[in-house]
């Protein structure tokens, strides 16, 4: 069966995974697997804006790994990859924040009516 198109979604690894990201995430991850080619990113470049300390953050990053593939998600079939270890990602940031900065989108955004509501 072909699929219906491309899911991309990324998850930080700010702790162990518990229940709720299971019921939230990871088992969507799963389902979308059957019909959609899946692209899926732990983010740990990501969550650097919100650890106290990067600590555990490559233990994090590991865990999430095995516990994504533990619940299912298929890697001879699904893209799965860690954000630092693709320089990539880092060089397209750098040159998108280079001509798209954040100001130039919000105000686009205002003119084409996407911007958030100000009443």
């Amino acid at each position: 069966m072909a699929k219906k198109g491309r899911v991309f979604s990324g998850a930080r690894p700010t702790g162990r995974q518990h229940l709720g990201n299971y019921l939230g995430a990871i088992q969507n991850y799963v389902a979308l697997q059957d019909d959609y080619e899946c692209v899926y990113c732990i983010v740990d470049v990501h969550a650097l804006t919100t650890v106290d300390t990067t600590e555990n953050l490559k233990e994090n990053t590991f865990e999430m790994a095995i516990d994504w593939l533990a619940a299912g998600i298929r890697p001879e079939e699904t893209i799965m990859f860690v954000q630092s270890h693709v320089p990539q990602v880092m060089e397209l940031h750098t040159y998108l924040s280079m001509v798209a900065q954040l100001g130039k989108l919000d105000r686009l955004a205002d003119i084409q009516g996407y911007g958030a509501p100000t009443s």
